[in-house]
């Protein structure tokens, strides 16, 4: 029987495509039944921003929380997918029809989860969330925002800014999402990133599930009197 949950998270394997001043990702067999060895083992040597990963505010903020303190509520919920058709940024413009409500999650499907995901090559110009929507999100009071490339802010965007206008508000921050096969709408999200003391990011794992209009609704309410 299929399954009802979506993963939308990008798989982590050697050589994959990474941020270009991060280090090389690299998975390694050390030991191998198929080589008589007593077990399979595997060595990971990455960096904590790859692949499908959440940042934490030390990365961006002096004395910022680390991963580790990052509150449960803030990956696991109703969350919704909205597509971006503008093929540069996210704009406010393109938000504002949306009526975004304080306390949501938001995944952005943009153009990248079909194009940017099919190579290792890195890809300089994705879709990113520019400066004036990260404030306009923040006016807005929104707890989680997720996008579909390895930065919600562009390569050649002041990354620094974007990163701790959302941090600064609390929001936090899921990057590296492929929302290539999910459709807009309403979800239930279920995202957690590995509890890394201190640390200023995680890979996760990242799943979402559809809902039904109405349970979301209230999910809404309830997620935003809390």
């Amino acid at each position: 029987m299929a399954s009802p949950w979506i993963d939308v998270t990008v798989p982590i394997r050697d050589g994959m495509v990474r941020w270009p001043d991060n280090p090389p990702v690299r998975v390694t067999r050390v030991q191998d039944l198929d080589r008589g060895d007593d077990c399979t083992l595997t060595a990971l040597s990455l960096g904590v921003h790859t692949g499908t990963h959440m940042d934490a505010p030390v990365h961006f903020l002096r004395g910022g929380k680390g991963i580790d303190a990052m509150p449960l509520s803030a990956t696991i919920g109703p969350a919704r997918v909205i597509a971006i058709k503008d093929r540069e940024s996210i704009t406010p413009e393109e938000l504002r029809p949306h009526r975004v409500r304080r306390g949501e999650r938001l995944l952005f499907k943009t153009r990248n989860s079909p194009r940017c995901w099919l190579t290792d090559r890195f890809v300089e110009d994705f879709v990113y969330l520019g400066e004036e929507a990260a404030r306009w999100l923040v006016a807005r009071g929104v707890r989680t925002v997720g996008i579909d490339y390895l930065s919600v802010a562009g390569f050649e965007s002041d990354t620094a800014a974007i990163h701790a206008t959302l941090l600064k508000a609390g929001i936090w921050i899921i990057e590296g999402l492929n929302l290539t096969n999910v459709r807009p709408g309403p979800y239930d999200l279920l995202c957690l990133p590995l509890k890394i003391a201190g640390g200023d990011g995680a890979p996760a794992r990242a799943v979402i599930r559809a809902r039904g209009q109405d349970v979301t609704k209230r999910s809404w309410r309830r997620s935003a009197r809390r």
